[in-house]
């Protein structure tokens, strides 16, 4: 909405009328000027009211009345009029009117008051208003009182001058250029912003909006500008506060990091708000410790600090004495002592660099960098969230020569307390993330091995900040007989929760991998386990009730290279032959672990010597934009190297693989196979008659003689006695009278890196250890078998059972 401007000398004669005046009223330039304004007035009693008012100069040389002036066609027109005067060099008050058509103002309520309407017209013709007319040179011929008050220009020094003269400068000339145009093209130029163009050594942060317009004489020619002005200061900061706040919501917190969140609120404030930015945290808070338990220095100490944000106007910030991560030392006399003790932010709009204050005396290094890069305004906010002090902010101005005000520090704060929130759920988070990272290094094997049956390489990635430690775990299980068992499982979720459950699952499988039990019946009992845990969870906290998993269980028999495996949802193992041919064997998939849908299936494979079995997780192939399929291939890719050693190969497989930042937990688990040689197994298969037994000990110490550990031949004798006699005993037991049948007992001795005595025999019936009575025939060769042994026990074999029992082997052997 463009005013109409009208300019009057002191008898109310017009002497200057813009083209928006002539769009209003129907009226040219040739047609009024010279003329007395009051012919354009329609009511007698409007023009009673301008007449007395630019006689006695109402309202300090303004005045803002609603009124009804002539249009050219004959109709009337309401209009609110703004008038002021202006001065000039010959001594004689002009006025300076500005006309807007009531119709094109908002509706007002029937209460409002004057001063209402007033506060929210247009800018053009809001009172308090500064208007300067300028000739077709540019040079103040007219300004009023209040312009002068706007910018600080004295009235002597800018009448008869330019713009540029009276204020030299860059904004200077812009305004001028402004005004050149609109004498050009007699086009009006709206609500063009400058800052108050005060001399040099004046500091202000006032902002004026001006719009222009050119004024014509009665020959339709260019009298000259006139400008109107009007101070925004105070609502361009409030929207430069909105705009920087808004800035703060997308730009601080973006991550659950500590250091990036406190560098995010530092780059924020810099050039928005200060020149230098710093933000220090307590030492504690990076770590995810815990923050200052109170203000001020402990225990007559000052609390530790490390620079976690670092901005500045300067490339390579040269005004920091420390660099980001580093500790920052702290004044025991100091405005940041200060702030610890109070609590409160200390504002210091004029910065006292002069000798004798506390930077000399305890930190001249300081007073060095603020004296050599001109830091004469400071602020310093205390970082503040939920009770606990966190560290502190400091804004300085250094080239901007503004000082700070009142309301940048307001801003200053609401910046600080939206950031400190952002910074404490990081704190929490590290200090989460830390802990479920302790956990999973916990629960996780520390030095997993093969032993004869495979060497064995691992890596595992956690997730990035963002996302979370996951639950993924594995596991390398030594079992009975020189076998392996290789585990690796996904719980479903992320942070402190999911590890414990991971925990959980892998005690549980190492319970059940050791009772010997097949891959397919330790998933089914384990997938009851993770139904038994999910149903104990706390029914008032639905989050943490579900509980599921996928898992693959595989394990090696080195004696007979066969590979025995089971999956539960869990992606396929990949099988690398000696040669580098990489195959994915086509598993039953079986349904995650705490669904408890279908049965899960086992699948036996022979692998060949030197073959390298890969067991992983789905972050190492998953991607968002790509079918999993294609993170096999890559994954297939990567495996396809047989020159590289075991450990060479899981790295850079990982390195390959893996997600910049891992959205979520990376776990590869290589094993290469080995084969126990033909030398370092014996076996036997004897009748099932108790008269047998002394021809197996024989046997057996023979064997014994030849792999030169003849002084485990007397245990050894007694183990193969006692385990031979029950197997003979119970698998007479068993045969319902027919005891003249075929069923024989096998006996096997396995050198491996322990000494393994197993008996197999047809039934399933398994022995258990008890006390005997005095009075019994049997049940002490247990006990005897447990005192040679380093441990024993059980398990089903196809169409029976196996008793085995370990003895330890020297290191030479």
């Amino acid at each position: 909405m463009c005013p109409a401007i009208a300019l009057l000398d002191v008898q109310g004669t017009v002497v200057g009328w813009s083209q928006a005046a002539q769009r209003l009223v129907g009226y040219s330039a040739v047609e009024v000027v010279g003329r007395s304004a009051d012919v354009l007035l329609v009511a007698a009693e409007d023009r009673v009211k301008a007449s007395q008012a630019t006689q006695k100069s109402t309202l300090g040389g303004r005045w803002s009345d609603l009124a009804q002036v002539r249009h050219r066609d004959g109709r009337s027109i309401d209009v609110r009029l703004c008038v002021s005067s202006l001065s000039g060099q010959d001594g004689r008050d002009w006025w300076v009117v500005c006309a807007t058509d009531k119709a094109l103002l908002p509706a007002w309520p029937a209460e409002a008051t004057v001063e209402h309407l007033l506060a929210t017209l247009p800018l053009p013709s809001r009172l308090p208003i500064g208007v300067v007319i300028r000739d077709t040179h540019l040079r103040c011929i007219r300004v009023n009182d209040t312009q002068g008050s706007k910018d600080g220009i004295p009235l002597p020094q800018r009448l008869g001058r330019r713009l540029t003269e009276a204020a030299p400068g860059t904004g200077a000339e812009a305004l001028e250029a402004v005004m050149h145009q609109v004498l050009e093209s007699g086009d009006p130029a709206m609500d063009v912003d400058y800052q108050a163009l005060l001399p040099a050594n004046v500091r202000s942060n006032r902002i004026l909006t001006a719009s222009f317009f050119r004024l014509d004489d009665a020959q339709g020619r260019a009298l000259g500008v006139c400008s109107v002005s009007v101070d925004v200061t105070d609502s361009r900061r409030a929207r430069e506060r909105l705009a920087i706040l808004g800035e703060a919501s997308r730009r601080i917190g973006t991550t659950l990091d500590v250091m990036q969140t406190a560098q995010e609120l530092a780059a924020l404030a810099v050039p928005f708000l200060a020149d230098y930015t710093t933000v220090d945290l307590a030492e504690s808070v990076p770590l995810g410790g815990e923050p200052l338990t109170h203000l001020g220095p402990q225990d007559g100490r000052i609390p530790a600090f490390r620079r976690a944000g670092l901005a500045s106007i300067h490339p390579g910030t040269p005004e920091s004495l420390f660099a980001r991560g580093e500790p920052v030392f702290v004044p025991p006399t100091s405005p940041f002592t200060g702030v610890l003790r109070s609590g409160k932010s200390h504002f210091e709009p004029m910065l006292d660099t002069s000798l004798g204050t506390w930077l000399d005396h305890h930190d001249p290094a300081r007073a060095e960098k603020i004296r050599e890069h001109t830091m004469h305004s400071l602020m310093v906010v205390p970082i503040h969230a939920r009770g606990a002090l966190l560290g502190v902010a400091v804004f300085v101005r250094t080239k901007d020569p503004r000082p700070f005000e009142e309301d940048d520090l307001l801003l200053a704060e609401e910046l600080v307390s939206w950031a400190a929130l952002a910074l404490d759920n990081a704190r929490r988070y590290a200090r989460e993330r830390s802990a479920a990272l302790a956990l999973q290094r916990l629960l996780h094997p520390h030095r997993p091995t093969g032993g004869s049956a495979a060497g064995v390489a691992w890596r595992y990635l956690p997730a990035d900040s963002h996302h979370g430690i996951g639950g993924d775990w594995f596991d390398v299980i030594p079992l009975s007989g020189a076998r392996l068992a290789l585990v690796v499982g996904d719980v479903v979720g992320h942070g402190i929760n999911a590890a414990a459950k991971m925990g959980q699952l892998r005690t549980a499988m190492r319970t059940l991998a050791g009772m010997d039990m097949s891959p397919d019946e330790v998933l089914s009992r384990l997938d009851e386990q993770v139904i038994r845990l999910t149903e104990a969870e706390d029914p008032r906290h639905p989050a943490t009730t579900t509980m599921a998993a996928t898992c693959l269980y595989a394990v090696y028999d080195p004696v007979t290279r066969t590979c025995t495996m089971a999956r539960a949802g869990h992606p396929p193992p990949a099988i690398i032959d000696p040669y580098g041919h990489v195959t994915f064997p086509d598993l039953p998939t079986g349904a995650p672990l705490g669904l408890g849908l279908v049965p899960f299936e086992s699948a036996t494979l022979e692998l060949a010597e030197g073959s390298v079995l890969a067991l992983y997780t789905d972050g190492l192939i998953e991607a968002r934009d790509q079918d999993i399929s294609a993170g096999m291939n890559r994954l297939r890719a990567a495996l396809a190297q047989p020159d590289l050693t075991l450990d060479d190969l899981c790295s850079s497989t990982v390195d390959t693989l893996r997600a910049k930042p891992p959205s979520d937990d990376v776990t590869l688990l290589l094993a290469r196979t080995r084969s126990l040689s033909a030398d370092q197994v014996a076996s036997w298969q004897f009748p099932s008659d108790p008269a047998v037994v002394s021809r197996a000990r024989t046997l057996a110490a023979r064997q014994l003689t030849q792999w030169g550990l003849e002084h485990l031949v007397e245990s050894t004798e007694l183990i193969v006695s006692e385990l031979l006699t029950n197997a003979i005993i119970h698998s007479n037991g068993d045969c319902n009278g027919d005891c003249n049948s075929d069923r024989t007992i096998g006996l096997r001795l396995i050198r491996h890196e322990m000494l393994t005595c197993e008996v197999f025999d047809a039934t399933h019936s398994h022995p258990l250890v008890r006390r005997p009575r005095t009075t019994d025939e049997h049940g002490r060769g247990l006990f005897l078998v447990t005192q040679l042994s380093r441990r024993w026990g059980t398990r089903d074999v196809p169409d029976g059972k196996l008793i085995w029992a370990d003895q330890q082997l020297p290191p030479s052997a």
